[in-house]
């Protein structure tokens, strides 16, 4: 039987696995629903990029056709480890890369034929999968002829960025050119394990970084890898076995990234990619689980969303997402909320100082999320009917108790990214600003205007978590954190002593500090500070500083440098 002989049926996903993908969980058999549409978007993604591509000029390669027809005789052959092939991220990642270049919708470096002609890569490595003896030839690309799930072979007498070499597989050997599967020249993927999961650690596949494609870098710390994904696997298995089994079903490959700063994991997952989690090299085994479960959220939603809609597309809102700096659309936004209720929920199992803070954290802000779309015009009733469900579900929590420093902490970092986040993308309204500048020279009340906010992206100059960085270290470690006081930025990207000063308890000094960086240069990120110290105090200017600061801020720049910030935030009333 071929490949693409076999029928298409109708996706269904049964009632109580849909419910739980609605509410933010999910078990094996939500992952097995979503895996075998995924499988079906897949051929038909694969059979729409031969059918655009039907004349493009292949140059040094097979036609599209003999690698489909290679690719159907490896499935015939031996039709398991072909699915899971078809169902490797990257195989989606290209596919879906390929089709957008044929369409004229994206662009790329290599030629189309080198693009096009990984459909032989993928051919080939079906077939050797299935154990077929055959003969074709596939694309080089910066020196390697990377094989999906099995590795890549260097080939250094080929000259360029891009070329041809034959593969071979006959008498249980397989060639690409003169490399010899596991031979010197041959880098063979590693393999990630824990209890009852696997996936491939891919430093090789040029789609693995999910847009466009990059040369291979092998990983010269795969055991820590290693060593980590184990222990993340067994926190995880422990205190969520079924989120554990979720993931174990779906995920199949982790891309490593280099270190970030601490407490500054990178990651990311894309809807054409489902099973695959980018990773920066994680602090330990605890936020390396917690970007599993991230990643995954992420993945099940893009997949549950290839088969339902959650929103209408089209339209130029933006909205505040608490784990961005950026302003998000509804789509982002979406995402976003469904990753973080589920980081939400691993946290909440965690009793560690960091896991109190970042259960705290995420409760309060995944809600505020939710909140601030529940009322959006283009959700579709299924879109409002998912963000009702986490809603729910993250509401009991926030009554949970946590300790006075995690509690504490949390309500700073989330007050300082909101503020900061409204400081550099809310635009206030001109003529308003004028008429509370001249309600404060005639020793007025000053009116804060009401209406919606008019968002104009900004560009901040450093990460709006800054603040929320130095909060985890001094959870971690106080002492270390006040020995940066110095030189904070050195250890920490965008912090400064003041900072510093603000999160261990210095804040008289930290609120002179401010204040001279207002007058100085009106740094927004100044302003908050000031607010947040005074909130430490319990000054009554600190509402209007940590809820519209872009207002107070453009006011002040009205009256001019000289005008004391708090005496005038002082003069606001609701």
């Amino acid at each position: 039987m071929h490949v693409d002989a076999q029928p298409l049926q109708p996706h269904r996903v049964g009632r109580e696995p849909y419910r739980d993908l609605l509410a933010g969980a999910c078990g094996p058999e939500a992952v097995d629903a979503l895996c075998a549409a995924e499988r079906s978007w897949r051929l038909l993604l694969l059979r729409a990029l031969i059918d655009a591509a039907a004349d493009v000029p292949m140059a040094l390669l097979p036609s599209l056709n003999d690698g489909w027809q290679l690719l159907n005789r490896a499935w015939e052959a031996d039709p398991e480890p072909v699915e899971r092939l078809l169902l490797y991220p990257t195989v989606g990642t290209w596919a879906a890369h390929a089709l957008r270049r044929v369409r004229g919708t994206e662009v790329g470096e290599s030629p189309l034929w080198v693009e096009l002609g990984q459909l032989h890569t993928v051919a080939a490595s079906a077939a050797v999968l299935a154990g077929l003896e055959f003969r074709t030839t596939v694309p080089v690309r910066d020196g390697w002829v990377v094989l999906p799930m099995l590795g890549g072979a260097k080939m250094p007498t080929v000259g360029g960025r891009w070329g041809n070499v034959q593969v071979t597989a006959e008498a249980g050997s397989v060639r690409i050119g003169a490399v010899h599967q596991g031979g010197p020249d041959w880098s063979p993927l590693r393999e990630l394990s824990g209890e009852g999961c696997s996936a491939v650690l891919d430093d090789l596949d040029p789609y693995r970084a999910l847009r466009t494609p990059q040369p291979p870098q092998p990983l010269d710390t795969t055991g820590r890898y290693a060593a980590l994904f184990e222990e993340a696997w067994q926190l995880l298995h422990a205190e969520d076995p079924e989120t554990a089994r979720a993931v174990a079903k779906g995920l199949r490959s982790v891309v490593p990234r280099p270190r970030a700063e601490p407490y500054r994991p990178h990651s990311a997952s894309s809807g054409d990619a489902f099973g695959a989690v980018v990773a920066s090299e994680p602090d330990d085994a605890e936020q390396f689980a917690s970007t599993l479960v991230h990643e995954f959220q992420h993945n099940k939603l893009g997949a549950f969303m290839h088969l339902f809609t959650l929103y209408r597309e089209g339209g130029t809102e933006r909205f505040y997402a608490p784990w961005r700096d950026d302003p998000r659309p509804l789509g982002g936004l979406l995402q976003g909320v469904y990753a973080f209720f589920g980081v939400t929920r691993f946290y909440r199992r965690r009793q560690t100082p960091l896991g109190a803070f970042e259960f705290a954290l995420w409760r309060a802000q995944t809600l505020r999320a939710l909140r601030g779309i529940r009322g959006a015009h283009r959700l579709t009733a299924l879109g409002r009917e998912l963000v009702d469900a986490l809603t729910e579900g993250l509401t009991p929590w926030q009554d949970e108790p946590l300790s006075p420093e995690a509690l504490d902490a949390a309500r700073c970092a989330a007050a300082d990214h909101y503020a900061s986040w409204r400081a550099h993308h809310v635009q206030a309204d001109p003529d308003a600003v004028t008429r509370a500048a001249r309600a404060y020279e005639g020793d007025r009340p000053i009116t804060l205007p009401q209406g919606a906010d008019v968002i104009v992206p900004g560009a901040p100059q450093r990460g709006l978590d800054t603040r929320a960085v130095l909060l985890r270290r001094l959870l971690v470690d106080p002492e270390a954190l006040r020995a940066l006081r110095r030189a904070p930025e050195a250890v920490v990207e965008g912090a400064r002593p003041e900072d510093v000063a603000l999160v261990t308890g210095d804040t008289d000094w930290a609120r002179l500090r401010f204040e001279t960086r207002v007058h100085e240069d009106g740094a927004p990120e100044a302003w908050v500070g000031l607010g947040l110290a005074l909130r430490a105090v319990h000054h009554p200017a600190a509402d209007v500083l940590l809820t519209r600061p872009e207002f107070v801020r453009a006011v002040h720049a009205e009256l001019g440098g000289d005008v004391d910030p708090v005496g005038l935030a002082s003069r606001f009333r609701s």
